[in-house]
């Protein structure tokens, strides 16, 4: 939590979309943005670094998320899903969203790392 603002994040691989052996691993991340604190706050930009299984390095950056700038008052909530696409069956996301308060001030809330890792099938392992 930042600032009063609480960043919740749960990751899935999509097999379906997947295909491990052109090295394509697709995961879909669900992010749950909470103002708990007594000022409202606006979402204007995002900067993801996405890191794959072999230490490759990835930055991101943009205006809001999913198309939106989600201005959340106290004790409003935003969801969305969105995806990345590895080259590696493991790695990991962490970063920051920008939020704008009414008064011009402004302030990164920080999105934890999280795992993106794809099931290890049998035939794998041997």
């Amino acid at each position: 939590m930042t600032e009063g603002i609480r960043v919740r994040v749960q990751s899935q691989y999509l097999p379906d979309q997947s295909s491990p052996r052109d090295d394509r691993y697709v995961f879909a991340y669900t992010i749950t943005i909470s103002n708990e604190s007594g000022r409202t706050s606006q979402l204007r930009t995002r900067h993801w670094i996405i890191t794959d299984g072999r230490g490759s390095v990835e930055e991101v950056r943009g205006d809001g998320v999913v198309g939106e700038q989600p201005r959340l008052s106290p004790g409003q909530s935003f969801q969305y899903t969105s995806g990345c696409v590895l080259t590696t069956p493991i790695g990991t996301m962490h970063g920051t969203y920008r939020f704008w308060r009414d008064d011009g001030t402004y302030f990164d809330a920080e999105i934890a790392q999280f795992s993106l890792a794809a099931p290890v099938r049998n035939d794998d392992a041997n």
